[in-house]
């Protein structure tokens, strides 16, 4: 057997030496495709089924395409720096920089980046005279690329309103300023490919012959284009070897179809469909629970991954009674494991929703434990976040510059580049801010710079209401929330502003600030200075072991010892926005399948009782996908009692049991609780008059009555029996009980 075949398993190698057809590869996580994918090249050429130029390998990251290179460089004595490797964006460039005539487009034709398109929209709207609040630049660079991304001209786009035909009016005007200016954006570069080989018959047929073998990675992911191109560059003799795993379509959003996976098995009657099922990363446990959860998508290719590596530990699963708890958990979860000796590199924060970050941030910061959020940027330095932010800073301090810089146009109030350079000159000559020399600067600018000044002034008059309130007030009345409903993507920003709101509040409650007459501007200054602090200290540098932070999105691809899943809830996650309808549902199913998967050795999930969201307290259920998992895998953790910490208690029933215990009558709740539960030690809520065994009432779940209660000042919690509604442990710094 040749050596390159040596380490492969039986899939492995069958997949490797298939014959010259068109095969399907489902590719479970951790099951080696990328060895699969460089391998098959290294055998075709090997064993002269192929020569390197007749090979075309499409990835989706440049980080992948270099891999694959570095490994088949490693397998073969070739120049694989000539071979045709590449993303579709990539190798679409490449294709059209050989035949630029052709194509339509100057020998040295530029590349818009996304900031670039964004640029060129808003020159043009600018241009054209269109209203940028009704037309948003970067809504519309959102509309253009779609219908690139389906492979539809602005001719051939259907428009049913005025609102759409003026939106197809100005995919026009772009297309035309593009073409006049010699640049293609990223969706251009595919649909101008895809059109040059559609319509020039002699290269087409060219290329077809050129390239015998293309092999595809991460097949589901392609789009509706994408998917298009391949075929067409395929025709009737290449064989095309698609790589992908259908239970990791996570990128509906970015216009990924799943179903292309099923039309090629179908369109190409594909026979070679080989399963990898064998995984080398993760213990079996944590692959029995990924499988379980699975399996309810009914629409799936289907394929079950077990390992070698035995069944490991089992999953952590912890309840809190709020995030803030949730955190906490998670902090001391953390430094266990640093003192055991697990790099903190080599662990995981996992979330649905950027705005979780805050909360985990917080208590990281707080207890000195250094983090990095990958793919993104902490919670503080968010640009939506900053631009809140400076609106506060104007109210507490009208000579902040830096401040009144970034938001005096934003959102865009038509102050131009010209007045702003008035502004600043007469500010320098009268040795003052640039707030102070409004009234100096004349013609319209100044009148649009005079109205800014009032818009502070307005929301400086709404300075006397409590914290959180005025955070709230100032992302409404500065137009931020309106501007970001505006944007397609604008709903996690929207999130995140909802999430400032909430930090404020946590903040109000860990200082213990009672919004007294007289210090609201101190207790103003004070939230801004703690955002500076968390905002500009302990994001680990490079190379430090530092706590990994993301969401389940950016994860995709990578791999840790030890993962914590947070916030497994429903409305949450899975997100509420999917819940709906099927299809989403199966693709929230697929990110959580994804989570669970990027776990070596252990794995945690989290959730909370009561969580704010949106700026208000929600009290949502446990996440489905919680008791899609078997009971037998799972280890429920409880608090400990003494000194804050954690203790498990063994093996649990499903949550669905845990829940149904839960939900018995309230005169049952205060006879002794099911042994599998141990409840906390009984103790009176300091200072709150409330006592167990009374009566309450809460303005949500309705009447109930106290069983348990614990803590003292601002961490003062009672356990409530409502009944139908469950057992709920209730914060009393933010419930609202009233006694019945």
């Amino acid at each position: 057997m040749s050596p390159l075949l040596d380490k492969l398993n039986e899939p492995q190698l069958a997949a490797v030496t298939l014959p010259p057809a068109h095969a399907l590869i489902l590719a479970g996580a951790g099951s080696g495709k990328t060895r699969v994918l460089t391998t098959r090249i290294a055998w075709l050429i090997s064993t002269g089924q192929a020569s390197p130029a007749q090979i075309l390998a499409v990835t989706f990251t440049n980080k992948a395409a270099k891999e694959m290179q570095t490994r088949l460089a490693a397998m073969l004595p070739i120049n694989v720096k000539g071979m045709w490797i590449g993303t579709f964006h990539g190798l679409c460039n490449r294709l059209l920089r050989a035949h630029h005539r052709d194509a339509g487009l100057p020998q040295l034709f530029q590349i818009l980046d996304s900031a670039d398109q964004l640029s060129v929209v808003k020159r043009l709207l600018k241009a054209l005279n269109v209203d940028d609040e009704k037309y948003p630049p970067r809504e519309l660079c959102h509309f253009i690329n779609a219908q690139k991304e389906q492979g539809l001209r602005s001719g051939a786009v259907e428009a049913w309103d005025e609102w759409t035909k003026k939106r197809v009016e100005l995919y026009a005007a772009y297309e035309a300023q593009c073409q006049k200016e010699g640049v293609v954006d990223f969706a251009e570069l595919l649909l101008r490919s895809f059109e040059l080989l559609s319509r020039n018959e002699s290269l087409l047929r060219h290329y077809r012959e050129r390239f015998r073998h293309i092999l595809v990675d991460e097949f589901q992911d392609t789009n509706k284009l994408q998917y298009r191109w391949l075929k067409l560059l395929a025709g009737e003799a290449a064989a095309l070897f698609c790589v992908g795993d259908d239970d990791q379509s996570i990128y509906a959003f970015r216009g990924a179809d799943v179903g292309n996976m099923r039309d090629f098995e179908r369109e190409f009657k594909v026979d070679n469909l080989i399963r990898l099922e064998q995984n080398y990363r993760s213990h079996g446990n944590i692959l029995d629970a990924a499988n379980a959860i699975i399996q309810n998508n009914p629409q799936r290719l289907g394929k079950n991954l077990w390992t070698e590596a035995g069944s490991g530990e089992p999953i952590r699963v912890f309840e809190a009674y709020s995030d803030g708890e949730e955190a906490r958990f998670i902090v001391d979860e953390v430094k266990a494991l640093s003192r055991d000796g697990h790099s903190r590199a080599e662990i995981a924060l996992l979330y649905r929703s950027n705005a979780q970050s805050r909360a985990l941030e917080h208590a990281l910061f707080s207890a000195g434990i250094p983090y990095r959020v990958y793919g993104g940027l902490r919670f503080f330095e968010r640009a939506e976040i900053k631009h809140a932010l400076a609106y506060l800073r104007l109210i507490a301090n009208r000579d902040d510059d830096t401040a009144f810089s970034r938001v005096v146009n934003f959102p865009t109030r038509g102050i131009g580049a010209r007045s702003l350079e008035l502004l600043q000159d007469a500010a320098q000559a009268g040795a003052s801010s640039l707030h102070a020399a409004i009234p100096q600067v004349a013609g319209a600018g100044g009148v649009k710079l005079a109205a800014f000044a009032a818009l502070i002034e307005r929301l400086s008059e709404a300075a006397h209401l409590p914290l959180p309130e005025l955070v709230d007030h100032v992302i409404e009345l500065s137009g931020l929330r309106a501007h970001y409903q505006n944007e397609k993507e604008g709903a996690e920003r929207l999130d995140n502003l909802d999430e400032l709101v909430n930090a404020a509040s946590s903040f109000v409650a860990e200082e213990g600030i009672a919004g007294a007459e007289g210090e609201l501007a101190a207790d103003l200054a004070n939230f801004l200075a703690h955002a500076s602090l968390e905002a500009g200290e302990h994001q680990a540098g490079e190379g430090d072991d530092a706590l990994q932070l993301m969401t389940v999105h950016s994860a995709k691809g990578l791999e840790f010892n030890v993962v914590f899943i947070c916030g497994l809830e429903e409305e949450l996650f899975p997100h509420g926005n999917s819940t709906a309808e099927a299809m989403g549902l199966e693709e929230e199913r697929r990110l959580m399948y994804v989570a669970v998967t990027r776990a070596r050795q252990r794995l945690y999930l989290c959730f909370a009782q009561s969580r704010m969201l949106h700026g208000q307290t929600r009290y949502n259920p446990p996440s489905r996908f919680i008791d899609e998992i078997p009971p037998a895998l799972l280890k429920w953790l409880a608090p400990r009692a003494e000194k804050g910490g954690f203790s498990s208690f063994g093996v649990s029933p499903s949550a669905t049991a845990r829940r149904a215990f839960l939900a018995r009558p309230p005169c049952s709740a205060v006879a002794s609780p099911a042994p599998s539960f141990p409840a906390a030690p009984r103790r009176s809520a300091p200072g709150s008059g409330l006592r167990i065994g009374q009566s309450v009432r809460h303005a949500k779940f309705g009447p109930g009555v106290i069983v348990n209660a614990e803590g003292s000042g601002t961490d003062a919690r009672v356990q409530v029996n409502f009944g139908a509604a469950g057992m709920k442990w209730l914060a009393l710094a933010v419930a609202k009980l009233e006694v019945a």
